[in-house]
């Protein structure tokens, strides 16, 4: 049987670097994506190639553009066939106050955390529609459910998210193909690396389990999705230690 060809935007660190790695030991074909840490992106393909026995195929570039995600489906389909599960991973954060927030900012957010997850759906759908099967996994965020203060882009943003993967697993159910999102709380990344370590202590003190989830943790959760019965589908599944 051929494998399972699974594609990954932002794969290069975090949340994305450890689904990759998850889905690697289970023997997928990755194709895995991101904008900037390219040599690092690069090297990990080769590790987990090596250590896993598995195909990786490493595509540097911004899912922003539109264009850019034509081309990056078009070499996956070229190396593997197509795309068997997607993960629309990548995502960039804007914290300030709505009234200094440029219209540039805002478009940049919308473009990658939002129009990103469009782009890449719309060409990865085709393949799976063909198959009768498939499965797309949004990382989202608590933002996306409730709001952040001072941070109005990136929440709207994920909100679209989360109100996108509603909308398009209804669509796609008639197909067989799954479509979930999950909801990140704060989980140690980079992205969460801006606090210091007072404001770490502060923010683990309204955490009910006393801590910041793992990268791991959320590959483990994209996992059980990819794996989880056809019937469990429109779902936005919150993993934040209980805090939101």
């Amino acid at each position: 049987m051929k494998r399972q060809t699974i594609l990954i935007t932002g794969a290069s660190h975090g949340i994305g670097r450890a689904i990759a790695k998850r889905f690697a030991l289970e023997g997928f074909s990755l194709v895995l994506n991101c904008k900037t840490d390219i040599t690092l992106l690069e090297d990990f393909a080769r590790e987990l190639q090596q250590s896993y026995g598995i195909q990786t195929l490493a595509i540097p570039g911004d899912v922003s553009d539109h264009a850019f995600v034509c081309e990056l489906f078009a070499q996956a389909k070229a190396a593997f066939g197509g795309v068997d599960i997607l993960v629309n991973n990548a995502g960039i954060s804007h914290i300030g106050l709505l009234t200094d927030l440029s219209i540039e900012d805002w478009n940049r957010v919308i473009a990658t955390n939002l129009t990103s997850v469009f782009s890449c759906c719309h060409e990865a759908i085709p393949y799976m529609v063909h198959n009768k099967s498939g499965c797309i996994i949004n990382i989202s965020s608590v933002w996306g459910n409730v709001g952040a203060s001072c941070e109005v882009a990136y929440s709207a943003s994920k909100g679209g998210v989360n109100s996108f993967t509603r909308a398009l697993a209804k669509e796609l159910a008639p197909s067989h193909i799954s479509v979930n999102a999950i909801a990140c709380g704060v989980i140690d990344t980079r992205m969460n690396g801006c606090f210091n370590a007072d404001e770490r202590h502060a923010l683990e003190d309204e955490i009910p389990m006393g801590r910041f989830g793992t990268p791991e943790e959320v590959a483990d959760l994209a996992w059980q999705l990819a794996t989880a019965p056809a019937y469990l589908t429109g779902q936005i599944l919150t993993i934040d230690g209980g805090w939101q």
